[in-house]
């Protein structure tokens, strides 16, 4: 499956670069995890490293500043420690089991990252975890992390309706698992803390033009289908869950496999060229602020399809 991702998906026309502290980031951020008790174990610090979340961040941000870059890491492999629990570890079997654990995580979001409140370690290293993210963003900027804790409390509430399809075995449709996929892939909180990394990208009123919003939908929908594409392979033959793109095509449509898999890839490639085509528009209007921000979301969408060949979280 994995072969047949590689050759369906259409490689997307943006420079391929990667920021020369990846090695260094790397180590500082499996640090992080570590002392914090993020992973506990052999097996879980393999499984974190192989998943490379710096190697993701490098490719995605290859201009930040190197502590920005670092702060990007951590909310990756955080993100990433989060899901594996989720998908992997059995905690997002049903939504009875995971609702303590992501009331804790909104409960530690609420705090804003108080600089003066105590360490939430009620909350276990995710909590400790969440509440470090956030308070290294509202020391850098304010607005930021407001962004974020939004962003972050769509992403824990998504894991619940996940949970919830899990636990009926229920397929969602198409429409609806590309809307709630947005939330569910973590793209939106690691955009945000790309934007942080550079300066000049447009201010918020512009972002919230229409036509740029949709932009970064799409580029959110790439990085996601992109995502689901290369894990439907090792999904299928480990844990086989209902939240993969291809699946949902096959449940509403009620083709195979093989006809799923080329209709996802297809998704993706249609998707790669309108993409192409709305950033070309853009970019002719001539505003360099928006001309930034076109640039961190390509970087995004490439990155992924880079770091997916990569890596070994998906092999």
């Amino acid at each position: 499956m994995r072969s047949f991702a590689v050759s369906a998906l259409r490689e997307p026309p943006f420079p391929a670069r990667r920021h020369a502290a990846v090695e260094l980031v790397a180590g500082e951020s499996t640090g992080w995890a570590r002392d914090l008790g993020l992973v506990a174990t052999a097996a879980g610090l393999r499984r974190l490293r192989g998943a490379g979340a710096a190697e993701l961040a490098g490719r995605a941000c290859p201009d930040a500043p190197v502590d920005r870059l670092r702060l990007l890491t951590d909310l990756i492999s955080w993100l990433f420690v989060m899901d594996d629990a989720c998908d992997e570890d059995g905690l997002g079997a049903s939504p009875t089991r995971l609702a303590p654990t992501v009331a804790e995580l909104l409960e530690v979001l609420d705090g804003h990252g108080d600089p003066a409140a105590p360490r939430p370690v009620a909350a276990g290293p995710l909590g400790v975890g969440l509440d470090d993210l956030c308070r290294r963003v509202r020391a850098l900027h304010r607005p930021t992390l407001l962004r974020l804790i939004s962003q972050l409390r769509e992403y824990l509430l998504a894991l619940l309706w996940e949970a919830a399809n899990r636990e009926h075995r229920r397929v969602p449709g198409v429409a609806e698992y590309v809307q709630m996929r947005r939330h569910t892939g973590g793209a939106r909180p690691s955009f945000t803390l790309t934007d942080l990394a550079h300066d000049g990208l447009p201010a918020a009123a512009r972002q919230a033009d229409p036509a740029l919003a949709a932009l970064d939908d799409l580029a959110a929908d790439l990085v996601c289908w992109c995502n689901d594409l290369f894990s439907y392979g090792k999904e299928l033959s480990s844990a086989p869950d209902v939240h993969n793109l291809v699946t949902t095509i096959a449940g509403e449509s009620g083709q195979g496999e093989e006809a799923a898999l080329r209709a996802a890839a297809a998704r993706f490639n249609e998707g790669l060229a309108a993409y192409a085509e709305r950033e070309a528009a853009l970019t002719g209007a001539g505003d360099e602020s928006v001309r930034a921000f076109l640039v961190t979301r390509r970087n995004w969408i490439r990155a992924t399809y880079d770091w997916s060949l990569a890596v070994s979280r998906y092999a």
